[in-house]
């Protein structure tokens, strides 16, 4: 449990600091330009966002096949249900690909989606937007949970540090923990409307590196002692 940075660590770590300083810097001298073409829909922000997030999905399927076979059936539920959480979350991120392949929504999504596109973080409920509700203050609350609240209840409480683990929940590093927090506070210094896209994309960047080099990185290990959990 080793708190050490590892090098791809440090350069992911760089490449966020970079993109916060282009974004402040765009954000204060040019907000047209932030707006329209740093964190424009479709643009590399948010495809590099898709990118991560699709990317620790793959990560997890990648551990399901290789260890399925050896580990129990808590462990493969949770494994399974990461695969399809950031699935899910690289396909709201750019809209299922409806604008890279040009199809048009359906009209309900016309009728009931903020901005007409078939995802559901757009959708219009009873006036309310489910990104504000949902993606936006719960997410906030699940996130401090997850970054904060865990970490030190896995050092602490045998019995979650045994949840955790039966179920494949891969726990954040301090440095993970601190990276995210410094990145709230940059993004939250951007004065454009669009400084969360890049929220987002600091978001996929350190949750992929939780995903390479958790904490408790042995429950992704082959060994024999499979009889971990």
């Amino acid at each position: 449990m080793k708190s050490k940075i590892t090098g791809l660590e440090q350069i992911a770590f760089l490449f966020l600091l970079l993109v916060f300083i282009l974004g402040l810097y765009f954000g204060f001298t040019d907000d047209i330009y932030f707006d329209t073409v740093f964190t424009v829909e479709d643009g590399v922000i948010e495809y590099l966002t898709a990118v991560m997030l699709i990317s620790i999905s793959f990560l997890s399927l990648f551990r399901l096949i290789k260890l399925g076979k050896v580990k129990k059936a808590l462990w493969i539920l949770g494994t399974s249900l990461f695969v399809l959480l950031f699935v899910f979350g690289a396909g709201e991120e750019i809209s299922w690909g409806q604008r890279i392949f040009d199809v048009e929504s359906s009209e309900f999504f016309k009728e009931n989606n903020a901005q007409g596109e078939t995802n559901l973080h757009n959708m219009v409920v009873g006036g309310k937007k489910v990104n504000k509700v949902i993606f936006s203050q719960l997410l906030t609350l699940v996130l401090v949970i997850y970054l904060i609240v865990c970490p030190i209840l896995f050092r602490k409480a045998s019995w979650f540090k045994s949840l955790a683990n039966r179920f494949a929940v891969p726990i954040p590093r301090w440095s993970h923990t601190i990276a995210f927090l410094l990145s709230t506070a940059f993004v939250l210094a951007i004065p454009s409307d669009r400084k969360w896209e890049v929220y987002e994309l600091a978001f996929g960047v350190i949750f992929l590196l939780i995903f390479i080099n958790p904490l408790n990185g042995e429950i992704f290990k082959n060994q024999e002692e499979a009889n971990y959990l």
